[in-house]
Formats: C-alpha cells, sequence, structure tokens
C-alpha cells in the first residue's frame, strides 16, 4: 500500500472517529437537557412545599387560642341559654294513716 492510501485510511478513520463524538456529545447534552428539567421542576415543588409550610410555626398558637375560643364559646351559652326550670315541689300532706 503506498504513503497516499495510508493517508486516506487515516482521514477516513479520523472522520468517523469525530461523527461517534459529535453523536455521543449530542446525547450528553440532551441528558443534562432532561437533567436541568426534572432539577428545575424538583427546585419549583419545593419552592410551593415552602410556601405552604411556612406558617406551621403558628399551629401551636393555633391551639392555645382554639382552647381559648372554646371556653368563650361555652360563656356564651350558658348566657344565652333559657333558666332551667324550677324542680317540681312535692307537698307531703298529713292523713289519718300519715299522721300517727
Amino acid at each position: 500500500m503506498s504513503t497516499e492510501a495510508y493517508w486516506w485510511i487515516a482521514l477516513g478513520l479520523g472522520l468517523v472517529v469525530a461523527i461517534v463524538a459529535v453523536v455521543l456529545l449530542e446525547l450528553f447534552l440532551r441528558q443534562i437537557h432532561r437533567i436541568e428539567r426534572g432539577a428545575g421542576l424538583v427546585w419549583e415543588a419545593g419552592k410551593q412545599v415552602a410556601a405552604n409550610t411556612a406558617s406551621t410555626w403558628l399551629l401551636d398558637k393555633t391551639a392555645d387560642r382554639l382552647d381559648l375560643l372554646t371556653e368563650e364559646a361555652g360563656r356564651h351559652v350558658q348566657l344565652l341559654s333559657p333558666p332551667a326550670p324550677p324542680a317540681p315541689v312535692t307537698v307531703h300532706t298529713v292523713g289519718k294513716d300519715n299522721g300517727r
């Protein structure tokens, strides 16, 4: 084989290697974009979770205030309820048999 044939073989192999490298780099770039999209979705979900749980520190105060509200409502029920009717009075009569 001549020197020129070796050069053509070398150039052909170089072209094949270059094409394979471009294809692999393109696949790698697509995976990176896919990962970035997924990371962006995770970031957005994390911000939504943070926004939804930002006020959880108030739950303890809410429970305390709910107890106070329940007590106040009980006082209102007592004040607004009609008074209970008086208990019936039983009268004992002294009769012939009962007075001995």
